[in-house]
C-alpha cells in the first residue's frame, strides 16, 4: 500500500492475537502438544489455528469428535495459553496505534476469552479497550460474524460504518460477513484480499475529522 492510501470510518474493530500481540510462540507451543496428544501433524493444525476458537480449530480438524471433548479440550488449551506467556510482545505499532484511538470509538474483538486476552494484552504491555468482545460474548466463532457484529452494536455504530482490523483468514472471512472493510495486518492476511494490508501498525496513522470520523491513513 502507498501513504496516499485512506479509509474513513466510525469506529475500529480489533482483533488481538497477530493485530496488537504477537502471541505466535505460545500458539505454538500449546497446540503443537495438542496436536501430538491426538496424532496430528503439527504443520497441518497450524494452518487452521489462527484465528478461530479453538473448539472450532478442533472441529475442522478432528470432525465427527463430540462436541463435549471439544469444548473440554478448549478449557484445557486456553488455560494453558493464559498461563503461557513467554516470548508474547506488542506487535510493532500496536501501543502507538491505541493511544491514537483514545476517546475514538473501537472495541477488541477476540476469540480468546477475558482470562486470555487480560494475560496477552498485560504481557504486551497494551492497555485493554474499553469495549471488548471476547469468547465468553458469542456463541459462534470466527469466522462467524456474530463478535463483530456485536461490537459494532456496543458501539452503537452500523457495520458498513466499521473498519475492521485482522490478522487471520477466519477473522479477515468474519468482518466482510459482518459487512465491514478489513485492515490485514501482517503475512497471515495478505493472501485473503483485505481491502488495505499493512507489515504492522507502524504502517497505520489515525486522525480524528472534526465530524467524529476516523480517517486511517495506511502505508
Amino acid at each position: 500500500m502507498t501513504a496516499t492510501t485512506r479509509l474513513t470510518a466510525r469506529a475500529l474493530l480489533l482483533d488481538m492475537d497477530g493485530t496488537l500481540v504477537n502471541s505466535d510462540a505460545s500458539v505454538e507451543r500449546v497446540w503443537r502438544r495438542w496436536a501430538d496428544r491426538n496424532g496430528l501433524d503439527g504443520d497441518e493444525v497450524m494452518k487452521i489455528a489462527h484465528g478461530r476458537q479453538g473448539y472450532a480449530t478442533m472441529a475442522v480438524l478432528l470432525p465427527g469428535r463430540p462436541v463435549e471433548r471439544n469444548l473440554a479440550d478448549n478449557a484445557r488449551l486456553l488455560a494453558e495459553e493464559t498461563a503461557d506467556t513467554e516470548g508474547v510482545v506488542a506487535i510493532p505499532g500496536a501501543a502507538a496505534f491505541l493511544a491514537a484511538l483514545r476517546g475514538l470509538p473501537h472495541a477488541l474483538v477476540t476469540s480468546a476469552d477475558v482470562a486470555l486476552s487480560t494475560a496477552r494484552m498485560g504481557a504486551a504491555g497494551l492497555a485493554l479497550p474499553e469495549v471488548r468482545i471476547t469468547a465468553e460474548s458469542v456463541g459462534a466463532s470466527k469466522p462467524d460474524p456474530e463478535g463483530f457484529l456485536k461490537g459494532a452494536a456496543e458501539l452503537g455504530v452500523a457495520p458498513a460504518d466499521c473498519v475492521a482490523f485482522e490478522d487471520s483468514g477466519a477473522g479477515i472471512a468474519a468482518a466482510r460477513a459482518a459487512g465491514m472493510r478489513v485492515v490485514g495486518v501482517g503475512p497471515r492476511a495478505t493472501p485473503h484480499g483485505p481491502d488495505a494490508a499493512v507489515r504492522d501498525l507502524t504502517e497505520v496513522r489515525v486522525e480524528a475529522a472534526a465530524d467524529g470520523t476516523v480517517l486511517l491513513h495506511i502505508g
